[in-house]
């Protein structure tokens, strides 16, 4: 007769065999307080500790040696280190301990102890050693998305990016169940290019009832809008005996009395040159909260795209930008171009391609050399780019024979010989 218990699985092969057959269960620990313990002060915890942190831990951290970054999270105070290596019982009150030193023995014994005191365990080393896993995470709005793949993390972090990003850019769709606050941003574009807009930009656009938008904005990003969704030209607001930009406000304050959502949506940033604050302003003369949402402005993003850096070491340790909307010689501008054609930075002007001829005289006049390079990269960031290189000499009638028209900025200095296109 055959020994029924010849064959048996030992107890640790059953639980072994339960955990494989069994997928993990997820759950959200709420660690505010509470005593958490990190081993190791490597590179596993420099990434896990902001987290830990973040969640109100009160965490100890036990290892002879840190990563700056981990040092110093404890020189501000954010975690307690223990400068030692693990030893039994320092996992004794603790609710949730990650191991991650890179000696084994002391992995193996911290876990075994951690069994011992029923306390969650991560290991960075042997994660089927574990009684806890680490979802990949990432966080959108008040919304926690965390993904666990099992023995796959790289698939985990790609899940949960996919799904981050699209909470994020508004192209998966997750209603709110209550209903809406309406909001009112102004929101920067950026420079042209529609994959240059900021995160929180592309969310607002599409959690949007109307959007206003300027000519310069980026133009590609409408039509991911909902068919619902109003969009304004700025440029066709009828303004009859109001100011185009007073009836722009006009339009704003409507909508958003109307309990819209509405966007502003202007190319570069709202408050370079891009009258935002008339906006705000006028929002908040009519008792209406708004939120300014930053944009990538022309002025850094173009230069950059086209291979010029606005500063560079031993080169320029300085960059102005300008208006050149109005001549040197108009009695409305504002600009210094006396004191402009004395630095030894980079001048990046914006809105200046009709102007060109004369504001390179200007500059000229008052001491800026004639051979000074210039660059004007029009339609930057988009697929119709272009760079056009002349000096302030030639840049005139660089620009009539070259047919450069707006939207364009214009660089001036020694910058313009730099990068891949010098």
């Amino acid at each position: 007769m055959a020994d029924p218990g010849k064959h048996a699985p030992s107890p640790a092969h059953q639980q072994q065999d339960a955990r494989e057959e069994h997928p993990a269960y997820p759950v959200g620990l709420r660690l505010a307080g509470r005593r958490v313990v990190v081993l190791g002060g490597g590179q596993v915890a420099q990434r896990r500790l902001p987290a830990l942190i973040a969640a109100g831990a009160d965490i100890t951290l036990i290892s002879p040696s840190a990563t700056p970054s981990v040092e110093a999270m404890a020189e501000t105070g954010e975690i307690t280190w223990t400068r030692r290596r693990y030893q039994d019982g320092d996992i004794a009150d603790a609710w949730y301990v990650l191991v991650a030193t890179s000696d084994p023995v002391a992995n193996e014994t911290a876990s075994a102890e951690a069994e011992r005191t029923k306390t969650w365990c991560v290991r960075s080393d042997d994660a089927e050693a574990a009684t806890a896993w680490t979802p990949a995470t990432g966080r959108s709005e008040g919304v926690t998305v965390a993904v666990l793949t099992g023995r796959d993390p790289r698939r985990s972090a790609a899940v949960r990016d996919a799904i981050v990003e699209g909470l994020r850019d508004g192209s998966l769709a997750a209603p709110h169940s209550r209903d809406r606050t309406p909001f009112v941003a102004l929101v920067g574009g950026g420079p042209g290019d529609p994959d240059l807009i900021t995160v929180r930009g592309r969310r607002l656009l599409a959690e949007a009832d109307v959007v206003i938008a300027d000519r310069l904005g980026p133009r590609d990003l409408l039509d991911e809008l909902p068919p619902h969704v109003e969009v304004i030209d700025a440029a066709k607001i009828p303004y009859g005996r109001f100011m185009a930009q007073e009836a722009i406000n006009n339009a704003l304050v409507e909508h958003a009395k109307a309990g819209r959502s509405v966007v502003r949506l202007k190319g570069g940033d709202p408050f370079v040159f891009g009258r935002g604050m008339e906006e705000a302003q006028a929002l908040a003369e009519a008792g209406i909260a708004c939120t300014v949402v930053p944009g990538i402005s022309s002025s850094i993003s173009v230069p950059g795209a086209a291979g010029i850096p606005v500063t560079h070491r031993g080169v320029a340790h300085e960059f102005t930008v300008v208006s050149g909307h109005v001549a040197p010689d108009d009695p409305r501008s504002l600009v210094d171009w006396k004191s402009l054609a004395k630095l030894t930075g980079t001048l990046v002007i914006l809105m200046g391609v009709g102007k060109i001829g004369a504001i390179a005289e200007a500059l000229v006049a008052h001491g800026k050399a004639p051979d000074t390079p210039l660059a004007l990269v029009q339609e930057g960031t988009t697929a119709a780019q272009r760079r056009v290189d002349a000096t302030l000499a030639t840049v005139a009638e660089t620009v009539r024979a070259q047919d450069v028209r707006p939207p364009a900025v214009i660089v001036v200095g020694d910058v313009v010989a730099e990068g891949p296109h010098k």
